[in-house]
């Protein structure tokens, strides 16, 4: 799945836009999603900066389908004015019409430099420059106030996108009419203002000083008024000098400043080579405001200070001093004391919007007084508004685009609730993306066959086609639609029968269905005749998969060379299941993972072999290889495989829940946390499947590479081990060990393996142990202790016990202390026994399932006891907190339990 039904920008372009991409894109070698976007020059025409060597601007019209140009008034137009500013794209419309561009591609996760800027020149001749809001996907990020129509104004955010898109939203609040000058994207390292991610953003901070030139908060202390830009910061951030200032003095080097110490920087730079320093004091204060534009009461503000010293200081001397913010000592009693040459950088959240001050002071002992050699100042920006889930929003775009449907159909499809599409219903939760449930698309002008999108619209209920110019056949796809409870294709140009399927719901009372007769009558003895076939069909065919399913358990062949049992795809088919590869819902040292669908609309997912992969033939041929041989309940299923020329890939099932890692961490916020009946079934689904690995496969196989990443769950919860590209077999089954090369993940890999090359069974037990600490904790493998400091998660719930602390301190607190104590307090224990060392006192994963069972048992006894407790006391109440229908969970463990016995 896409890593969110977490929070989503989710973009849309029409395809003759997407196509475009591939001659809009410029920058700096190497940097394919670095755009710098001229609004409103014709859709042909580019242009280099006149003063900056690599920056290249590009049109606005492969971004966005909106909107009208114009050029500002000749008369605003003086020498110094920079050529973007001098045309740009303006938004007719109502109050409330929103207006956005969309920025792609983007590295889902990645993180960026998002700016954009505007010049009114009174190019309406109104002589009234617009307020209006400005977004980032779903989520405000600035106001526009004040402009004048003579200055230039720009606004910065530095973002992290969930999605492959980026979408920048003008906004009309009824104030003028929205325009844009310009946008700007840049990519930034992965560790840079790790303050930024998917569910906060940061904005530059935008207050007028007397002693500067523009408004942004970033500034070096060099003596010449100059403006550092790209190549002089490779991420073309833009730093200001802080102008003149009576109090202080500058102090200069021509020496290179280390900046390996520092994430910010990625290389030496200019910037960081003069500070500024008080000219007869000891003591360095700067104020600042909130920016009414894009704070609230309860903003929160990232200060960051760099720090380095330029000046060798003589010996026995030394620069030393406190940093305060609002008067109150940030670095503790210690004094904060600059290295010579090699840069520092100090970071604090200030909170409430209001008047704030930081302050150097140099302490007693200090022969120097402070420095400081530049500064940024963030409002923390929360991105909390829950967007439409990947899938859906996708499959809207692709409709949008083919039937060319206008309407107020830009942006994200639901969200916010003020500017969801036109004829969309969806369903939303606090803490879970939007899903679409109807769609009304009556009376639209709609020609040509139906998409296939239609079909990803997995919770879409109603329907409504009707009064349009569809034509072709109604398609199958329709009857696999999950939810779907009421169709109308009426009164279109559809030619043959309905498909059997689509009747066969509608007289079991499952779907609405309203279609014209003319469609049926002519033909209605065939269609019975048909749909008689199908059903005939479809209970012969269930017979034979039944048969197939039993005589592959009881004949599990042994491995061979190169022979695969699976049904193999061509390359072309697999680009028409993917539609061209267009949905990624993962990625690995393989290549990408992409979502498709078999002819009788079944997902899979495909695992695509990149060219650059870590792994390559020899990984790909072992993995298909082992999943022909083995046939787990608990274990991912191979479908198919591709083996056309230079195209590799695999073809299996695919998992709705996503990974246990998503769960756990990258989706938590946006799904209903597991309980700790949940996790004791994903812990033992998982645990049976590694047992049939190490014991009833002959030979017996190690996984290699367990963590939660590769255990998949299906939507309801159903857990099976997947990835089999590192898989190794034993071949002699009195060995206790193999010697080969370490491999796995780190944080799971088992010192032992790691240090000795001796791989064992039980290095998948030790693995698997850090998957149980994970679902006890929820925390990561590495438990982050402080900014820049963590710990293995083993070591840290041993140290949380071994303080005394009760077994609360350690479960995830999502779990809200429902769960059996004894529960939770036995797998602790248990996993903490698969980390031993040596390798040869951890148990077996016989004994882990055992173990995993009792700890299930625990854990039923206890939510019955709840239940039967509740209900005596409270018969009329309905008992919310008791996980899923918990009566019939007992009922249905003892049934599955009984299963298991037979099928061991």
């Amino acid at each position: 799945m896409a890593p969110s039904p977490a929070l989503q920008f989710l973009g849309l372009v029409c395809l003759a836009a997407a196509s475009a991409l591939s001659t809009v894109i410029h920058g700096q070698p190497g940097s394919a999603d670095f755009f710098s976007i001229d609004c409103g020059i014709p859709a042909d025409q580019t242009y280099p900066d006149r003063s900056i060597p690599g920056i290249v601007y590009v049109s606005d019209a492969g971004f966005t389908d909106a909107g009208l140009t114009a050029g500002v008034k000749p008369t605003y137009v003086g020498p110094n004015l920079h050529d973007r500013y001098r045309t740009l794209r303006y938004f007719p419309g109502g109050a409330a019409a929103r207006s956005c561009y969309t920025l792609r591609p983007v590295t889902p996760g990645g993180k960026y430099l998002v700016k954009a800027s505007f010049f009114y020149g009174n190019y309406d001749g109104l002589d009234e420059p617009p307020v209006f809001d400005l977004h980032l996907g779903a989520n405000r990020w600035w106001t526009t106030l004040q402009l004048l129509a003579t200055n230039t104004y720009s606004v910065e955010a530095l973002t992290v996108p969930p999605g492959d898109s980026l979408q920048v939203c003008l906004v009309n609040t009824g104030l003028g009419t929205p325009f844009i000058s310009g946008l700007d994207l840049m990519p930034l390292g992965a560790t840079m203002y790790p303050e930024a991610t998917v569910n906060q953003s940061l904005v530059l901070l935008r207050i007028a000083r007397p002693s500067a030139a523009f408004s942004f908060n970033r500034y070096h202390f060099w003596p010449a008024d100059q403006l550092f830009r790209y190549p002089t910061d490779r991420y073309d951030r833009h730093w200001q000098r802080y102008g003149d200032v009576s109090a202080l003095t500058n102090i200069t080097t021509t020496e290179t400043v280390d900046v390996s110490g520092i994430s910010n920087f990625d290389k030496p730079t200019k910037i960081l080579q003069s500070t500024a320093t008080p000219v007869n004091g000891t003591r360095i204060d700067i104020t600042w405001s909130p920016d009414p534009a894009s704070s609230s009461d309860n903003s929160t503000y990232l200060l960051l200070l760099y720090f380095a010293e330029v000046q060798r200081l003589p010996r026995n001397t030394l620069r030393q001093f406190d940093i305060l913010v609002d008067n109150a000592t940030w670095n503790g009693s210690q004094g904060f004391t600059p290295r010579y040459l090699s840069a520092e950088i100090v970071k604090r959240m200030v909170r409430a919007a209001r008047q704030h001050t930081f302050s150097l002071v140099a302490t007693p002992e200090a022969t120097h007084p402070p420095i400081l050699n530049a500064f940024e100042i963030y409002t923390v920006k929360p991105m909390t508004e829950p967007t439409t889930n990947d899938m859906d929003a996708k499959a809207m775009i692709t409709i949008r685009t083919t039937y060319a449907v206008k309407k107020n159909w830009m942006g994200d499809p639901c969200a916010p609730k003020t500017y969801a599409w036109d004829g969309l219903n969806c369903s939303y939760s606090s803490s879970d993306s939007a899903w679409i449930t109807a769609l009304h698309l009556s009376s639209c002008g709609l020609t040509g066959d139906v998409d296939p999108s239609f079909g990803y619209l997995k919770s879409l209920q109603h329907l409504d086609l009707s009064n349009n110019s569809l034509s072709g056949r109604v398609p199958d796809f329709l009857a696999q639609m999950p939810s779907l409870k009421f169709l109308d294709f009426s009164s279109n140009k559809f030619v043959g029968s309905v498909p059997a399927i689509l009747l066969e719901k509608h007289q079991n009372g499952s779907l609405v269905l309203r279609f014209a007769s003319q469609i049926v009558v002519p033909i209605a003895v065939a269609t019975l005749l048909f749909v008689a076939a199908f059903l005939i069909f479809r209970i012969m065919r269930k017979r034979k998969d039944a048969w197939m399913a039993n005589n592959s358990r009881l004949h599990s062949p042994r491995g061979r060379a190169n022979t695969f049992q699976s049904r193999q795809f061509t390359y072309k088919e697999l680009k028409v299941m993917t539609s061209n590869f267009r949905e990624e819902i993962g990625r690995g040292g393989f290549g990408a993972v992409f979502l498709g669908y078999l002819e009788n609309g079944s997902p899979v997912a495909i695992k695509m072999c990149s060219k650059t992969s870590s792994q390559g033939d020899k990984e790909f041929l072992a993995e298909a290889q082992h999943l022909t041989r083995v046939h787990h309940r608990n274990l991912v299923s191979l479908v198919g495989y591709c083996k056309d020329k230079k195209h590799l890939a695999l073809v299996y099932e695919y998992m709705e829940g996503g990974s246990l890692e998503g769960r756990l961490r990258g989706e938590a916020s946006a799904a209903t946390p597991l309980t700790w009946h949940q996790r004791l079934k994903i812990a033992l689904d998982s645990a049976q499947g590694l047992e049939y690995l190490h014991k009833s496969c002959q030979p017996p196989l190690i996984h290699r590479d367990v963590k939660t990443q590769n255990i998949l769950l299906s939507a309801n919860l159903k857990a099976k081990i997947a990835d089999f590209g590192l898989m190794k077999e034993f071949s002699d089954e009195y060995r206790t060990h193999v010697t080969t090369h370490p491999a796995g993940t780190l944080g799971y890999l088992d010192p032992e393996y790691y240090n000795t090359s001796q791989l064992s069974e039980k290095n998948d037990v030790y693995s698997f142990g850090v998957v149980l600490l994970e679902l006890i904790t929820g925390q990561p493998p590495a438990v982050p202790i402080g900014d820049t400091e963590s710990i293995h998660i083993a070591q840290w719930v041993r140290e949380k016990l071994s303080e005394g602390d009760d077994i609360e301190s350690i479960a995830d607190p999502r779990m809200e202390r429902q769960y059996d104590v004894n529960s939770v307090w036995k797998v602790s224990e248990l996993a903490l026994q698969c980390k031993e060392e040596p390798s040869r006192t951890r148990p077996a994963m016989t004994d882990v399932v055992v173990g995993l069972k009792e700890c299930l048992e625990l854990e039923v006894s206890r939510a019955m006891s709840y239940y039967s407790s509740v209900a005596s006391s409270a018969r009329n109440v309905s008992v919310t907190s008791v996980d899923l229908h918990i009566e019939a969970q007992a009922s249905d463990y003892l049934r599955q339990q009984a299963a298991l016995e037979l099928e061991q």
